[in-house]
């Protein structure tokens, strides 16, 4: 989230751009007041200007899929506890996560929400709210199985990773809290708690995102974990945090009220311990000035951007510069945010960055790391035409993602192709802080409306064309306290369906209706000599005249994992003329002539492993 304008610290300078891109950014001039949102601070914050039209586009040019609310109908009843209770604490307004993670191995996603007890409540209370875990039967209907799962735990929880640290092909959980972390052992279906065994609880900061990669292609799961602000509730409740203008009492307040901290990196020793290695790797980065911890990080996305076969890290940052560090290949990283592009807005300013996902969003080799921003701030989409050389221009209005996204406050956020058309789409969920916030904020609201675009292939500014209740159906924009969100295909229909959390209120599940109307191919990754998930793992798949690139990560968005299996949209093309995987141990499997339509799962050693 954002500061107010008065309160904004680091600048830097603005990158070289094409010219498009220049013109872009002089138009973001007007539109952001000099580069800001607003949110709860003591300070007035004007309204944002009106912002630029969007592109019309014709209707009958969308793809005619819907999303249909089943959240009732499958049987999931998470509500989240933010644990408020009239003292506004910066943590209950930011929770919470979801994760997708096959727990039993079944081949059915199920899924696991982040909760958070009530300040004053113990762990161990009676009907403490608890992680909840949901299991899939395979045809898209859930039941509560916490308990017997062993995750009935009272956390003050934020966000969820999923991997397998130990190689044993089930997956592992790690949660974050605002008090450091917790990991969970999977168990053949029951999950242990080994945090204080494995060394795993990562100090007792504020830990929000975090991503499982492998920092050395060694074969197994270390993990970076994002650390937000330096925060403590007497430090909290001492300050007078007041929604600008209105006089309504307390606020929450802006992340610039408080110092920053720093992010984590536990690599995994391979016998089931972890040892913190952020020192050393070069991820604690601090202010000029005062030599403070610089990160304010709320999100992480692994991804080789040079094609070194190292996997690199962008990390948002709320009111600081973003980073993105690159992996060198001996266990340290160099950060290269502001010479690579994506530190900051086209001004030069910081922004409040939450969640994050990269893409090969125009079926070549460039790639793009959207980054979602806080309210009156645009969605980044920072782009290389070249990745290799490590430079990005944030080409979200040139694309059609400048004027539709300026408005919300954007959390949870990524990439997925979800009419099957073999590009990928973008889903946006938002939410406000401040349940009063257009007193002070008359275009502004607590409850918003999700945003979808439509990646249509098209250059200039359709490329992203915003698609609405009228084509997609009004349950996906019912107007909510937007979070965490996650895709799945939760029915084995082979298209892409949502699952989204809402802070202090109901989770909501989307089917999608129409996207399996075109072709597709699914794909699971059994590692050997890499990670056992395949993490890291780059696939290209060729169909007909178009090819499409992937890699293999499950951490995007905002506190969130998404599934495990790859899903690519084929459109009209039945075959799949060549898949290639590379990959992290450098390995090369190539599979051709592959039938459309079915879930293929590949050994690292075997290869196409025949369906059961």
């Amino acid at each position: 989230m954002t500061a107010p304008i008065s309160s904004h610290g680091q600048a830097g300078p603005v990158q070289a751009m094409n010219a498009a891109v220049l013109l872009a950014a002089l138009a973001a001039v007007v539109l952001s007041l000099a580069g800001c949102g607003g949110d709860s601070g003591a300070d007035y914050i004007p309204e944002a200007a009106a912002p630029e039209q969007a592109p019309v586009v014709e209707t009958a040019t969308l793809p005619s899929v819907r999303f249909v609310e089943i959240t009732d109908e499958a049987g999931i009843s998470f509500v989240h506890e933010n644990a408020a209770q009239g003292e506004k604490l910066l943590p209950e307004t930011m929770g919470s996560g979801v994760a997708v993670i096959d727990y039993d191995t079944d081949g059915h996603p199920d899924l696991l929400f982040v909760n958070q007890r009530p300040w004053d409540l113990p762990e161990d209370a009676p009907n403490a709210p608890s992680l909840a875990l949901y299991r899939n039967d395979g045809t898209g209907s859930f039941a509560d199985v916490t308990s017997a799962a062993g995750l009935d735990v009272s956390l003050f929880g934020m966000g969820a990773v999923v991997g397998d640290i130990d190689n044993d092909s089930d997956p592992d959980l790690y949660i974050t809290t605002v008090s450091g972390g917790r990991l969970f052992r999977n168990e053949g279906g029951t999950f242990v708690d080994v945090t204080d065994e494995a060394g795993a609880g990562a100090g007792d900061g504020w830990l929000t995102s975090g991503a499982f990669f492998d920092l050395e292609n060694d074969g197994d799961l270390d993990l970076f974990l994002c650390c937000y602000v330096d925060w403590s509730a007497e430090y909290d409740r001492a300050q007078g945090f007041q929604l600008a203008g209105t006089g309504s009492g307390r606020a929450y307040g802006p992340p610039t009220a408080f110092k920053g901290d720093h992010c984590v990196l536990l690599r995994n020793e391979g016998d089931g311990t972890f040892v913190d290695v952020s020192e050393a790797a070069g991820i604690r980065l601090v202010t000029d000035e005062l030599k403070d911890p610089m990160a304010k990080a709320l999100g992480v996305a692994p991804f080789d951007i040079d094609g070194d076969g190292f996997v690199d890290l962008a990390v948002a940052n709320d009111t600081s510069r973003n980073f993105l560090f690159r992996n060198q290949g001996d266990g340290t990283f160099e950060e290269l945010g502001i010479v690579s592009g994506v530190s900051f807005d086209p001004n030069g300013q910081v922004r409040g960055a939450m969640g994050i996902d990269w893409a090969h969003f125009r079926n070549d080799r460039s790639v793009a790391l959207a980054i979602a921003n806080f309210a009156n701030e645009m969605t980044a989409l920072y782009v290389a035409d070249d990745p290799t050389r490590l430079i990005f221009s944030d080409m979200a209005s040139v694309f059609g993602l400048g004027a539709p996204t300026q408005p919300p406050l954007k959390f949870g956020l990524f990439f997925f192709d979800y009419d099957l058309d073999g590009r990928q789409d973008l889903l946006s969920v938002n939410g406000h802080l401040e349940s009063d916030i257009e007193k002070t904020q008359a275009s502004e609201r607590y409850q918003q409306p999700a945003q979808l675009f439509w990646n249509s292939g098209k250059p200039g500014s359709t490329l992203f064309t915003q698609v609405g209740p009228e084509v997609a159906g009004p349950d996906l924009f019912t107007p909510i306290v937007g979070r965490g969100s996650a895709y799945l295909d939760l029915d084995g229909d082979g298209d892409l369906d949502v699952v989204m959390t809402s802070s202090g209120e109901r989770a909501r599940l989307f089917r999608n209706e129409g996207g399996n109307e075109h072709h597709w191919l699914r794909v699971r990754l059994v590692g050997r000599e890499s990670n056992r998930d395949g993490f890291g793992a780059r696939l290209e798949l060729r169909a007909g005249d178009g090819v499409q690139y992937r890699q293999h990560f499950t951490a995007k968005g905002y506190l969130s994992a998404v599934e495990a299996p790859i899903t690519f949209g084929l459109g009209e093309t039945s075959k799949v003329d060549a898949l290639t995987i590379t990959w992290p141990s450098g390995k090369v499997t190539q599979l051709t002539g592959l039938d459309a339509d079915q879930v293929l799962t590949i050994d690292e050693r075997e290869g196409l492993v025949p369906s059961s």
